[in-house]
């Protein structure tokens, strides 16, 4: 007698590439980034203060809006580097400016009073675990061993000599 078990399809779950992985990352923050900024205008106050002209202990100015956009433009430049510049650019860029935007990140933080505590630890929280894994993705970047001089390779650079 035979007893015949029926084996699941397993699904293909091909490679992916860190450029793929750390556009994905950047994504998944600027989309976050964002909506804690669109949330934090439903805070008593913030609108009456944006009609006042100020935005937390700063006059809207120029300055402050071009400021302000270079923030979220940052970030969201990455989202497009990450699959576009050389691996090498690639990893000490993404090294740095999450490195940059991890200090910023918890910057939303100062001066909130402790009722909105769950608000920013959770935005801060989730961007930090963002930050982290893009950083992690970076850092351990796999290398490519470089290929030894061989034999066909040795005898040309000696016929270049000649």
């Amino acid at each position: 007698m035979t007893i015949r078990t029926k084996t699941p399809n397993l699904l293909d779950n091909p490679p992916v590439t860190v450029h793929a992985k750390l556009a994905a990352a950047w994504t998944s923050f600027m989309f976050l980034y964002i909506y804690v900024d669109y949330f934090h205008l439903h805070k008593p106050g913030v609108i009456d203060n944006l009609r006042a002209g100020v935005v937390f202990e700063f006059d809207i100015s120029p300055t402050l809006l071009t400021m302000m956009l270079a923030s979220v433009a940052i970030p969201a430049l990455m989202v497009m580097l990450s699959m576009t510049l050389p691996a090498r650019v690639n990893r000490a860029t993404s090294l740095v400016v999450a490195s940059l935007y991890i200090p910023y990140s918890v910057f939303n933080a100062v001066g909130e009073s402790w009722d909105w505590a769950p608000f920013y630890g959770l935005s801060i929280g989730i961007e930090g675990l963002l930050l982290a894994f893009i950083l992690r993705s970076a850092w351990t970047w796999p290398r490519t061993p470089a290929v030894p001089a061989g034999p066909t390779t040795t005898d040309l650079r000696q016929d270049l000599r000649q």
